[in-house]
């Protein structure tokens, strides 16, 4: 988990983040993370003697102003004794609407790391937020224990070469003093990310409320209505004459031959009746 590098303002930030050069001595400086807290107005939240805990966060917020919400953001983890170690900007399409949205990644101590997340979680509507709390104490106490076994056996060996001078045993110490390097590597990286924790906030704009159309009063939102009426009834009408129309035009053509039929038969038939009379 170590910090990224992010655009100009984060790299700007970073210049105030503290060096976690110094070995781990089991956990951070809790007394100098809770006077940063005290600092900033936020009750510092003390971590268990001895304890070593990875506190990570993800909160998502919509506000109307993204960008005064995330400089209000960055002020609070300023005055906590935090910096920003990564920011994004972007635009998201949502529907008709463009929405700006920005993704700031802050380091703040770990004993102000709740207060200030409940702080943050206060300057928008809360869209959802994520915790994590990773206990490396065994770790951290492995690293140590590797790191205090290097040394001596290079102290041990640097004594065997001074007593018998051979290459080889120079060859070893070089090969010791490079796991003590990645060991000490490993060993300030855990320095840091129990001493500072990580929230990941992202401050994206309120969706605007679709408009709603007030409907008027009156004479001339009478005759705009009945005239929608109308149109809407006469092109029902025609719709439907124009679906009946294909059907219409055979059944007409049937009855016209029925008549005509019809009229045939009883001109014979009373053309037949006639000598008959006589």
């Amino acid at each position: 988990m170590g910090t990224a590098a992010g655009p100009a303002r984060a790299a700007a930030s970073s210049a105030h983040a503290p060096s976690a050069a110094s070995p781990l001595g089991g956990s951070f400086d809790a007394g100098a993370s809770a006077a940063a807290g005290k600092t900033a107005g936020l009750a510092a939240v003390p971590l268990p003697s001895g304890q070593s805990v990875i506190f990570t966060a993800s909160l998502s917020l919509r506000t109307r102003n993204v960008q005064a919400t995330v400089g209000r953001a960055t002020q609070l983890a300023e005055s906590a004794g935090g910096y920003v170690s990564g920011e994004h900007a972007r635009v998201v399409q949502a529907g008709q609407h463009a929405t700006p949205m920005v993704d700031i990644q802050f380091k703040v101590p770990a004993a102000a790391y709740q207060p200030t997340l409940t702080a943050l979680g206060g300057l928008g509507t809360k869209r959802s937020e994520t915790q994590r709390a990773q206990d490396v104490t065994g770790t951290v106490a492995d690293v140590n224990s590797r790191e205090a076994s290097a040394e001596a056996a290079i102290a041990q060996l640097r004594k065997l070469l001074t007593r018998t001078g051979s290459v080889g045993g120079q060859d070893q110490i070089n090969q010791e003093e490079a796991s003590l390097e990645a060991l000490q590597s490993q060993q300030r990286a855990l320095a840091r990310e129990t001493a500072y924790a990580t929230i990941s906030l992202t401050v994206a704009r309120t969706v605007p409320a679709p408009a709603q159309h007030r409907h008027g009063a009156g004479f001339l939102h009478g005759l705009t209505a009945g005239w929608h009426a109308l149109r809407t009834a006469v092109t029902w009408l025609l719709t439907l004459a124009g679906a009946a129309l294909p059907f219409l035009i055979p059944a007409g053509l049937a009855a016209l031959a029925a008549i005509a039929g019809r009229r045939w038969w009883l001109g014979r038939r009373r053309a037949g009746g006639s000598p008959a009379a006589e």
